[in-house]
């Protein structure tokens, strides 16, 4: 008998789903294009930039054929400013998502602000959200995008050497996911409240597969607790009927 499976995505689920993330590469050696079934990749050419998902481009860099440029928030600055707005900006919200590259064409893909689907080219790889370009090198910084959590972690392992200043980009990482934790377990105080809603605008995926357990826990307490509540309510509402039945019904007789 097969087990229950947990409700939503476990975090090593996202890891592998974050691998469809598009990074920038720098080619040292020239590749033809790869037909894949999310399109055909663009050709190598030494040393134009590329940009390839992340697990082809993690390929590549195991077999020494390309360098992964970081994305512009990964950086040491963009990551201070985003930890400064954390924690002293607004202590209680994340820190806002990056702004949309792209627009939805109505029929569950992107395509770029002002590209019209003429425009687009039958080889181009068609992405939709989650999956925006946004851990590219055209990236904004000082946003963290969806899976910031698990691409950092990942090229910190395997392409530590392309990132500049990685001890302290570690040190970073470190702090603002301590930060954005103790937020993600503070804002269970709304569903305590009685308005059950909670602000994850901002939120990465990695953060949300690993405190669902949690949120779920407080949301069934919450839940339990207002049973608990609603069966006294209504115990004490049928004790003050009763009672007030049996003083109506002695003055209707006389006593």
């Amino acid at each position: 008998m097969a087990l229950p499976l947990p409700p939503g995505l476990v975090p090593t689920e996202v890891a592998f789903l974050c691998e469809m993330e598009l990074v920038t590469i720098v080619p040292r050696q020239r590749l033809d294009s790869i037909p894949l079934l999310s399109g055909s990749t663009p050709a190598l050419r030494p040393p134009h930039r590329a940009e390839l998902p992340l697990w082809l481009a993690l390929l590549l860099k195991k077999q020494r054929r390309a360098n992964i440029l970081p994305p512009p928030w990964l950086h040491p600055d963009s990551l201070k400013d985003i930890l400064h707005h954390e924690t002293n900006e607004d202590p209680e919200a994340f820190s806002p998502p990056p702004p949309p590259l792209m627009r939805s064409d109505g029929r569950g893909g992107v395509k770029p602000y002002g590209q019209s689907s003429a425009e687009r080219k039958p080889g181009d790889m068609v992405l939709s959200p989650p999956f925006l370009p946004s851990c590219t090198q055209e990236a904004p910084s000082g946003y963290l995008p969806y899976h910031w959590l698990e691409l950092s972690e990942t090229l910190l392992a395997h392409a530590a050497d392309d990132i500049p200043n990685s001890p302290e980009v570690r040190a970073l990482l470190r702090d603002l996911q301590e930060v954005r934790a103790a937020k993600m377990r503070g804002s269970t105080v709304h569903l305590e409240g009685g308005d059950g809603v909670l602000n994850l605008r901002g939120v990465g995926a990695m953060e949300l597969a690993e405190s669902r357990g949690f949120v779920l826990g407080v949301v069934e307490g919450v839940r339990k607790l207002g049973a608990s509540a609603e069966a006294g309510r209504r115990e004490e509402e049928e004790e003050e009927r009763a009672n007030g039945g049996g003083e109506e019904s002695d003055e209707e007789m006389g006593f």
